[in-house]
C-alpha cells in the first residue's frame, strides 16, 4: 500500500516518516520524498495516529488525485534543482516525461492548486538551495549560479533579489540568515 505525504523535503523527512511508521507497527518497503509504501494495508486508526505524528513536523497524509499529482509535481522539482550536472532539458520536458502528462495539464493544475507558476516555484527552490550553498558551502556566487543552472551571474543575482529583496552578497554578509521551510515557499506570491 503507498501512503502519500505533503511537504517532504530531504532525508531527515524520510527518517521521521519511517520511524512513526515502525513505532505502529507498520513495514515500510520503501520511503521516498512523498511517498511511502507499507508491506501491509494500514487500518483507520492507524492512518489518524501516524498523521497525527508527522502533523507535529509539518507533514500530512495526501489523499486525492489531485494533491497526490501535485506533492508528485513539487518533488519531482526539487529532483530537477538538486541534479549535480547540467541540465540538458527544460522543466516542461522533465515534468512531462516524469509523470507522462500533457505540461500544460501539469502547469495549468499546479497554478490552480499553489496559486504560483512551476516556473516560480523552480526559481523559488533554486534561491532557497542557493541560500543553503551561501550560508554552509565555500563556493563563489558564480559557482552556485552554474550549480544551479542559472545563465549566468547576473540572471542569478537578479533573481535572487527579486525573491528575497537582498543581491547575493548583501545575503552573504548579513549577520542573520534566514531560510525558509519548504513548506513556505508556495504560501509566497510571485
Amino acid at each position: 500500500m503507498k501512503i502519500y505525504i505533503r511537504n517532504m523535503a530531504c532525508e531527515s523527512c524520510k527518517v521521521v516518516v519511517k520511524e512513526a511508521l515502525i513505532k505502529l507497527n507498520l513495514h515500510p518497503v520503501k520511503v521516498d520524498l512523498g511517498m511511502a509504501e507499507l508491506k501491509e494495508e494500514i487500518t483507520e486508526a492507524k492512518k489518524e495516529k501516524f498523521e497525527a505524528i508527522i502533523n507535529k513536523v509539518g507533514l500530512e497524509i495526501v489523499e486525492s488525485k489531485g494533491g497526490i499529482l501535485i506533492e508528485k509535481i513539487k518533488n519531482y522539482c526539487q529532483d530537477y534543482v538538486i541534479l549535480e550536472r547540467p541540465i540538458k532539458v527544460n522543466i516542461s520536458e522533465y515534468l512531462s516525461d516524469k509523470l507522462n502528462k500533457d505540461y500544460s495539464y501539469l502547469s495549468t493544475m499546479f497554478s490552480d492548486v499553489e496559486m504560483c507558476t512551476i516556473v516560480h516555484y523552480i526559481n523559488l527552490l533554486k534561491i532557497e538551495k542557493a541560500k543553503e550553498m551561501i550560508l554552509f558551502e565555500d563556493d563563489n556566487l558564480t559557482e552556485i549560479a552554474e550549480k544551479l543552472n542559472f545563465n549566468n551571474l547576473s540572471t542569478f543575482s537578479t533573481q535572487f533579489k527579486k525573491i528575497t529583496g537582498f543581491n547575493p552578497t548583501h545575503f552573504k554578509n548579513l549577520k542573520i540568515k534566514r531560510r525558509k521551510a519548504i513548506q513556505e515557499l508556495t504560501a509566497i506570491k510571485q
